[in-house]
């Protein structure tokens, strides 16, 4: 079967046509035939307005008019639109929701955090060999919120959507260039009464392994690893120390957007965006360590995430 699956985040609007087969140990696997990004801050400005902006409406549209003759053009059997955080959060969703119901054909789902976190843990650990017992903390670092799933070869044992995104935190607190120390620690104390909220549900130190996704995760990624572009067979699978990806964060959020656009693996449309995804994640990490008592000292990133989980989805429906 053919599926086309969208995920409309805060910041980008992504698009994932896939075959889907059974495998003969059970479960369902993807092999692409057209995924790609585009960055369309649906998100902006939302965190204070309460409202999604009629321009960052129009970017969605237009990317969603280009999408939908994409799929017209790829004999999809089945397509799933799912949209998250800004337009969670957003007083007028209906006129979202109505303009890509007339350019689809099907009305979008508005999903919850906590359905947000089920589709990003079963896309995630498709990186992993059969989890069994063991514990996987997923992190899905977007622009409007972090998803925080801690699971096994069962599934969800604990999740919790928290309104921290790179988006949203470079709005709210580094609006410099580059970010103030001042501004810094205020984000870095927003995140941490984030995470002790996350702490009361989701258990991060009792887990053996962490999977970061999302596209500030896989930037930070693309900088630890030293790539020249952004290579994902690179970046996909990928284990890194935790000192690592700490210092490839630290940097990312010290340097000017004229320094962060210079790098041949940074998209434009993370430019502005990006010192404020090091942040929360340098921040998470440092907090699973401290928790783990070193039991955690790497991190598996993945370029399989909720899209993939939406795909999923949209065969078994």
């Amino acid at each position: 079967m053919r599926v086309a699956a969208i995920d409309c985040g805060t910041n980008s609007i992504r698009l994932l046509i896939a075959d889907v087969s059974e495998q003969p140990h059970g479960g369902q696997s993807l092999i692409d035939v057209h995924r790609e990004m585009r960055v369309v801050r649906l998100g902006q400005d939302v965190d204070v307005t309460g409202t999604l902006a009629p321009e960052a409406l129009e970017r969605t549209f237009a990317a969603v008019d280009a999408y939908a003759a994409i799929i017209a053009a790829n004999d999809v059997q089945r397509v799933r639109f799912v949209a998250t955080s800004a337009t969670r959060d957003a007083s007028n969703r209906d006129d979202f929701v109505a303009g890509i119901k007339d350019r689809l054909g099907l009305e979008p789902e508005v999903v919850s955090g906590a359905q947000e976190a089920t589709l990003s843990f079963s896309g995630a650990v498709s990186v992993l060999p059969d989890l069994g017992q063991k514990r996987v903390l997923v992190v899905d670092l977007g622009g409007g919120s972090t998803e925080f799933v801690v699971g096994d070869g069962g599934g969800v044992l604990n999740a919790l959507s928290t309104n921290m995104g790179c988006v949203r935190f470079t709005e709210r607190y580094l609006q410099s260039d580059p970010p103030t120390a001042a501004q810094i620690a205020l984000a870095e104390a927003a995140v941490a009464e984030k995470l002790d909220e996350v702490l009361a549900t989701v258990p991060l130190g009792d887990v053996a392994e962490v999977v970061g996704v999302a596209g500030s995760i896989t930037t930070i990624t693309a900088h630890a690893l030293g790539l020249s572009s952004y290579q994902s067979e690179a970046i996909h699978a990928a284990v890194v120390p935790l000192e690592k990806v700490d210092a490839a964060a630290s940097s990312l959020l010290s340097m000017t957007r004229a320094e962060r656009g210079e790098l041949g693996f940074m998209h434009p449309g993370r430019v502005d965006v990006i010192g404020a995804g090091a942040l929360i994640w340098r921040t998470v990490l440092r907090k699973v360590a401290q928790l783990s008592d070193g039991r955690v000292e790497s991190v598996t990133t993945s370029e399989h995430d909720i899209l993939d989980g939406i795909a999923l989805g949209a065969a078994r429906n």
